[in-house]
């Protein structure tokens, strides 16, 4: 067979990415994707790789990564296929054993196999949880921000009212030492009076009897 080594064509470019993106999507190598390639174009898998990382890869990140997430979403559902197939036949053989039992018959018949419209329904069915337990996570941190905003919003309020309780307690006694400064003030003027009171009628009495001295 001969080699080709002309110029790539868009067709030819084309069918090198199609072909790729479905070994990938599939679980298969890049290098079976490029031998098979190779097969259709009459051109080596090495010039179909130099092609595809040289020129063509770089056109389809996206769908690379799209391929990839449908691989992994694949091997997941054969995953579920497979683990559902052997509780079936497990449920099965358990119901088998239960007939032979009653009936003394040895016979056994296989768990019907999966379908794929059932491996994609369950699918559906985990990506709708997921996207629930999503929003309940998410639900959950607004929660737990609400909580400590209000937490610290609080903790302000009782720095608040402990400097006020302070400050009334610093009120309360001043006003405390100024009723008693007020008290003893009273109490000092009223007793100014007295001695005023005593010494003006002791005043009068010495000049009641400087009068007759006078006279005499």
């Amino acid at each position: 067979m001969k080699t080709r080594q002309d110029a790539w064509s868009h067709e030819e470019d084309v069918l090198l990415a199609e072909t790729v993106l479905q070994y990938i999507r599939e679980g298969k190598t890049q290098l079976a994707a490029f031998e098979e390639v190779g097969r259709q174009l009459h051109r080596t898998a090495a010039a179909c790789g130099f092609r595809w990382n040289a020129e063509v890869r770089k056109r389809h990140l996206e769908a690379i990564e799209q391929a990839k997430k449908q691989r992994k979403e694949r091997k997941r559902a054969l995953e579920m296929m497979k683990k559902w197939q052997k509780e079936a036949n497990a449920i099965t053989f358990a119901s088998s054993d239960a007939t032979q039992t009653a009936q003394g018959s040895s016979s056994f018949l296989p768990a019907a196999p999966l379908t794929l419209d059932q491996c994609i329904s369950f699918l559906q069915t985990l990506r709708r949880d997921a996207e629930q337990l999503e929003a309940v996570r998410q639900e959950n941190e607004r929660l737990k921000r609400e909580r400590a905003e209000w937490q610290a919003h609080n903790e302000r309020l009782a720095q608040k009212l402990e400097r006020l309780e302070a400050r009334q307690t610093t009120v309360q006694e001043d006003y405390e030492a100024l009723v008693k400064i007020m008290a003893r003030a009273r109490q000092l003027a009223s007793e100014e009076g007295e001695r005023l009171s005593l010494a003006q009628l002791l005043l009068a009495e010495t000049d009641e009897q400087s009068e007759p001295m006078a006279h005499s």
